[in-house]
């Protein structure tokens, strides 16, 4: 499997990302935004974390104008697999190819810690390898990842099974970590090709890490 990496003025966990799918067996290629477009043979293009071009504006409202994103969207129209990590995330609201917005966490401060997340749907690539009602252990890390919709946005999302993954205890049971609505950590489009959540399964692939549950998230797309 190809998997191409997104790398924006101010990312920094490309190389994690990388690092990740390579243990995964797959080969990985860092795409600088400058790029006018994505390898032909990509697999998988996957936005990482990190602060392009340092949040100024909004979290990703630059980055959203990078050339190599008009090649990602043509990829993501024709069916090709995008997933976005935190400011990936945040890189996929601002450029339309995911619905809603980030807000600032309401704490207004940045959160660094793992923290527990419920499987709510498994039917898609992403999760296909984990059980609906699964809790996994998964670090975060962002200050402006307080998801928001408006009220017929999050029905649309109900209803369509576009709500992959919710802050939740180590018992299941859901918790507001940082205001986000509903709840939510993680949505995808409703062709269920476009991914996004804000907490880092690259991360969470070594015990050495803390945990490895984010192995078999990141390995549903080798399905």
């Amino acid at each position: 499997m190809k998997v191409s990496v997104l790398q924006f003025p101010g990312t920094n966990c490309e190389y994690d990302t990388k690092y990740a799918f390579e243990q995964l067996g797959c080969e990985v290629r860092v795409i600088w935004h400058k790029e006018k477009e994505i390898p032909s043979d990509t697999d998988l293009v996957v936005i990482p974390g990190g602060f392009s071009y340092g949040d100024y504006l909004r979290s990703g409202a630059i980055a959203r104008f990078a050339n190599v994103m008009e090649s990602v969207k043509e990829f993501a129209a024709k069916g090709g697999k995008v997933l976005g990590i935190c400011n990936g995330f945040q890189i996929l609201l601002e450029a339309g190819l995911l619905p809603g917005a980030m807000k600032r966490n309401d704490s207004l401060h940045f959160i660094s810690k793992y923290h527990t997340l419920k499987v709510i749907n498994n039917d898609n690539q992403f999760l296909s390898l984990l059980n609906k009602d699964d809790v996994l252990n998964i670090p975060v890390a962002h200050h402006d990842g307080n998801y928001y919709i408006d009220e017929a946005g999050l029905k649309d999302l109900e209803a369509n099974g576009q709500i992959l993954l919710k802050y939740c205890d180590k018992n299941g049971n859901l918790v507001n970590m940082n205001g986000s609505v509903s709840n939510i950590a993680g949505i995808c489009n409703k062709e269920k090709n476009v991914f996004g959540l804000m907490p880092h399964p690259e991360r969470a692939i070594e015990n050495m890490l803390g945990s490895i549950d984010g192995v078999n998230m990141l390995k549903g797309f080798l399905q």
